[in-house]
């Protein structure tokens, strides 16, 4: 399966990936509008929207730079293999500018955190959407680092949330990591671009 996968990958284009990113964040957002009609009345978890609260730069970015920042730090300690998902990030974000990035890390911060704190935690409790949201990560089933690396930082966001009662400090939490985690993608290639560049030109 895991071969399998990765052969999929390889064989779609930068614009077919970006085609099944936005596909699959479209139905993350439909479900969580069909879900909160059907388990809650009207759309009452949009309330959990504050944006004007300084929870949301206090509390949601800043967790996100920690965990940023753990992971940075884990990924010189680890081996390469540790973090490697079968080269979907590194394919998204390698080639696109900053504010692409910003776009992408903003789509998929607001529809998975509408989804899954806002729809499923609030409904079925935080265990349940914290190995939901890791079993959506597919590609993140094949390394049993990630897997779990995934399901911790689901359940870290979902303590936040709990504690904060407020989805906008989540998304800016979710936003932060993907955001800065998609620079560094895009960092790291472009200097192990200008190290091969400079091998041939020696």
């Amino acid at each position: 399966m895991k071969n399998k996968y990765t052969e999929i990958i390889e064989q779609l284009t930068d614009s077919e990936l970006l085609f099944h990113l936005y596909a699959t964040q479209a139905l993350l957002f439909v479900l969580s509008l069909g879900f909160g009609l059907l388990f809650f009345h009207g759309f009452s978890f949009l309330e959990f929207f504050k944006w004007d609260n300084w929870q949301v730069i206090t509390i949601g970015v800043t967790a996100g730079l920690i965990v940023v920042m753990i992971d940075l730090l884990l990924m010189r300690l680890l081996p390469p293999s540790y973090y490697y998902d079968g080269g979907l990030n590194e394919r998204i974000f390698k080639n696109k500018h900053i504010f692409y990035i910003a776009w992408i890390a903003f789509i998929v911060s607001c529809s998975e955190e509408l989804l899954f704190r806002g729809v499923i935690q609030m409904k079925f409790g935080l265990i349940f959407a914290s190995i939901v949201f890791a079993v959506i990560h597919y590609r993140y089933l094949f390394n049993w680092f990630l897997f779990l690396n995934i399901i911790l930082l689901s359940f870290f966001i979902g303590v936040i949330f709990s504690w904060t009662n407020n989805l906008a400090v989540t998304i800016a939490m979710h936003f932060t990591i993907d955001f800065l985690l998609g620079i560094y993608i895009k960092w790291k290639n472009s200097k192990n671009e200008n190290e091969e560049e400079g091998l041939f030109n020696e």
